[in-house]
């Protein structure tokens, strides 16, 4: 059985990546982003959103960390291949996403910071795919 501590640490952690992804789709919005979806599952992992401008669809992951930096480092290789792969396996599925170039994005949020957007960490045109 958790204790009551720990399931309002979780409660409010959950509601803080919640707040994030919505931080997060409303600058993409403005930038000129079409935003497809929230949390989607697939391939063995989950996109936080999935957000496509143009010919680019783009796999978006947030993180909440100390400093933008500690989050970009907190996206792990094997957490980088995961999500691409389920990025793949969702252009699979969609026939509206094919020929679009994937991309994984990462916004880092972090006190005291303005949230970051790092674009291109894993960038695969569709001829690579």
């Amino acid at each position: 059985m958790k204790r009551p501590w720990r399931v309002r640490l979780g409660s409010r952690s959950r509601a803080a990546g919640r707040l994030a992804e919505v931080w997060a789709a409303a600058w993409l919005m403005a930038k000129g982003y079409q935003v497809l979806g929230f949390r989607l599952k697939a391939g063995g992992g989950e996109i936080d959103l999935l957000a496509r401008r143009g010919r680019t669809l783009a796999l978006v992951e947030d993180k909440r960390r100390e400093s933008p930096e500690a989050a970009l480092e907190s996206l792990l290789p094997d957490q980088r291949a995961r999500l691409v792969k389920a990025g793949r396996t969702l252009v699979a599925r969609r026939r509206g996403l094919q020929g679009l170039d994937l991309r994984l994005d990462l916004f880092a949020f972090a006190p005291g910071h303005w949230p970051r957007h790092f674009r291109g960490l894993i960038v695969e045109d569709e001829r690579t795919v």
